[in-house]
């Protein structure tokens, strides 16, 4: 069969299969928790940031391993300043790191302390320090404290042998302070997944080639490039594809050699978009062809066959218009590249803020629409960018957030809460 007459083919033998944009996020979920985790490889704690955790953390001691001392003040029994002012004994001094010491602090008695020293035994509470006056070893206690104020008891925060991470939690510096915490200088992690990037088109060229007028370069393999690297994955990127149904194959072949294929261009409707038939040709299942949602409507979720000893490869074909190509990858392929990596599968939630202007939109489509997040602490809101289309990147790298709108609404009014979606 000719080139010129395989998109006909195509969409006369595919029926089209589109999803509203929760159902279409649900399948991908469905799709991500049915992944196989990955192998797992030692990374040293300095360079396993944004990895993947493959085993548990398990605490080597109580945290705290003491008693803690949360302000600096004076450890005192909480019943001798029942009634203040009241004036006690300063009986010692105990500071953070500083060697053991066996106070005994009896009712009129006091000892300096400093935050995260440990707090003695016959201490209960801890008066700050800004409520307090000293003169020589007599301390004057202005402020009455409850038992247990301002200190952390021993093992309040985890018992030795708790698992304080488990297989699949992403290594935020929080998480890494954890590990770091229980003298773990290296972890087992999950080996990142190869993702392949696959552009179509004739129009497109390389980045560092000169355009021809009726040219554009292949800005869409970098921008994805960059989302996988963030989402945990690790880039491959193909030569671009022309619109040809033979090469087209060979590189869709070689892509699905990967964990994951991200294809860009040739998943809508013209003559010359060849990707569906191909995959289709390959033995692919489409999973969706399409979401009812602006930009990055045509997008296409499927499975191409198991290969002997691998599991199936899933792919995503993304609109051709950058714009759509990054949105699409946030709502859609971003939690299949997570799931390769062994990360524990997320709900897609969104943050609520304060809409600046009007906006008019038609309904029938939710929408993700780039806007700018401004203000400071409780007056933040967000504005829409002015853009001309789904192929405005300019607009977009100017955007630090897309504004959600609803299939159901036609205008959000100024000052009302709205949805937005994170571009980071």
């Amino acid at each position: 069969m000719a080139d010129s007459d395989s998109s006909l083919y195509n969409h006369a033998l595919m029926e089209p299969t589109i999803l509203s944009f929760e159902d279409a996020r649900r399948r991908v979920e469905q799709a991500a928790s049915e992944v196989r985790p990955p192998e797992a490889e030692r990374c040293e704690l300095l360079l396993c940031g944004g990895r993947v955790l493959a085993e548990t953390v398990f605490a080597d001691r109580d945290f705290p391993p003491f008693s803690r001392a949360t302000r600096d003040g004076y450890a005192l029994r909480a019943d001798a300043v029942a009634t203040v002012p009241a004036r006690l004994k300063l009986v010692g001094e105990i500071r953070a790191g500083g060697p053991p010491q066996s106070l005994e602090i009896h009712e009129r008695e006091c000892v300096e302390i400093m935050t995260g020293a440990p707090v003695p035994d016959s201490a209960d509470a801890v008066v700050m320090v800004e409520h307090t006056s000293r003169t020589g070893d007599t301390v004057e206690v202005r402020r009455r404290v409850a038992a247990g104020e301002n200190i952390v008891p021993a093992g309040a925060e985890a018992k030795r042998g708790e698992a304080l991470l488990r297989s699949g939690t992403r290594l935020t510096p929080a998480a890494v302070a954890v590990a770091g915490a229980c003298g773990r200088y290296e972890l087992r992690v999950f080996k990142r997944p190869r993702v392949a990037i696959l552009s179509t088109g004739d129009e497109l060229v390389d980045i560092a080639a000169e355009p021809a007028a009726n040219q554009i370069r292949n800005s869409n393999s970098y921008s994805l490039a960059a989302q996988v690297n963030a989402a945990g994955g690790v880039p491959a990127i193909l030569p671009i594809a022309p619109d040809e149904v033979l090469p087209l194959r060979r590189l869709v072949q070689e892509g699905l050699a990967s964990d994951l294929l991200l294809l860009s261009g040739g998943v809508s409707m013209g003559k010359y978009d060849l990707v569906e038939q191909v995959l289709h040709e390959l033995g692919a299942e489409f999973f969706f062809t399409g979401a009812q949602i602006q930009p990055g409507r045509p997008v296409v979720f499927g499975r191409a066959p198991a290969r002997s000893g691998v599991q199936p490869t899933c792919f995503f074909g993304l609109p051709g218009n950058p714009v759509s190509t990054m949105v699409c990858f946030e709502l859609f392929a971003r939690a299949m590249v997570e799931a390769l990596g062994g990360a524990k599968a997320r709900k897609m939630m969104f943050t609520q803020v304060r809409l600046q202007s009007d906006v008019n939109v038609k309904t029938g489509l939710t929408r993700f629409l780039p806007a700018i997040l401004s203000g400071e602490y409780e007056r933040t809101e967000v504005e829409l960018v002015k853009w001309q289309g789904s192929g405005d990147m300019a607009a977009t790298a100017r955007a630090n957030c897309y504004l959600v709108v609803p299939p159901d609404r036609e205008k959000l009014v100024a000052g009302e809460m709205v949805s937005i979606l994170s571009a980071d």
